[in-house]
């Protein structure tokens, strides 16, 4: 799936390719996405001018510029979605869903084989919608720190991986980035988060920062089918030290990596760098 670091790499790839252009064709193949796509996107669309793309936990964020109203362009990727550019004249794959089409030539292509994404249209900069109104603090926000981590989780009984993997505690450490940044951070993932001391969390919280940075500078993390805007690979999979290496030799200590179930969700760990 892919996780705000395949997002972030999404939306560095096509910006340049689309802020500041006239949107003059918008086809839909496909409008039976995890939200239906709006009947009147291509009223809405055509003729209007892109802003500057920005991003909100694993929501891409299109300002469109039009008279009377500004509007935004609310796109998820899913489970299995991808945005691409291509030029006009190039030929649709199967599950290529929607196409916006700018007078550059350049075309905004959505890929999705699972049809779990969606893009919606949102009046104004979309911040009040119902699906981000609740989202904690992006992961390299300054209210993001220990602290925040150390005050949220008092009391807590949840194992600390499912509480870190919270969207209301902060977007971003999913499954992949939360595994890795509580390896590096040394902590135990099944450990109650409410018995972690303000200490480990500092930590925490700067492993997630590090982790996250890493994978978007190395371009996003491959698994299976992710690709960034322009259909190239992440990168950050080479680094990963303990997810999906369950079986294998910690690379720091040496010892058997162990794979462990949280929160219905699978979870690699080392019994030997980890308490």
């Amino acid at each position: 799936m892919p996780e705000l670091p395949e997002v972030e790499t999404t939306k560095r790839g096509i910006a340049p390719y689309l802020e500041g252009q006239e949107i003059t064709e918008v086809l839909v193949r496909q409008p039976r996405l995890r939200v239906p796509v709006p009947d009147d996107l291509p009223e809405r669309l055509i003729g209007a001018r892109i802003g500057t793309l920005t991003r909100r936990a694993k929501y891409l964020q299109i300002p469109i510029q039009q008279s009377p109203n500004a509007a935004t362009l609310l796109w998820h990727l899913g489970m299995s979605g991808s945005l691409r550019i291509a030029q006009v004249g190039d030929i649709p794959k199967k599950h290529d869903h929607v196409d916006v089409v700018t007078a550059s030539g350049h075309v905004l292509r959505y890929h999705d084989p699972r049809r779990f994404g969606f893009v919606d249209w949102q009046l104004g900069d979309g911040t009040a919608d119902r699906r981000l109104v609740h989202l904690g603090p992006e992961p390299f926000d300054e209210m993001f720190n220990g602290e925040w981590l150390y005050k949220l989780s008092r009391n807590k009984r949840v194992a600390v991986k499912p509480f870190l993997m919270d969207n209301r505690i902060v977007v971003g450490a999913g499954n992949i980035y939360a595994t890795e940044a509580l390896f590096m951070a040394g902590i135990d993932p099944r450990r109650a988060a409410g018995r972690i001391s303000l200490e480990r969390y500092k930590l925490l919280a700067a492993a997630v920062k590090e982790v996250l940075a890493a994978a978007i500078t190395q371009g996003g993390t491959t698994l299976r089918d992710f690709v960034s805007g322009q259909g190239e690979p992440g990168y950050f999979a080479q680094r990963l030290n303990v997810y999906g290496r369950q079986g294998q030799p910690c690379l720091r200590c040496g010892a058997e990596l162990q794979r462990i179930t949280l929160g219905q969700r699978a979870s690699v760990f080392c019994p030997g760098c980890q308490r």
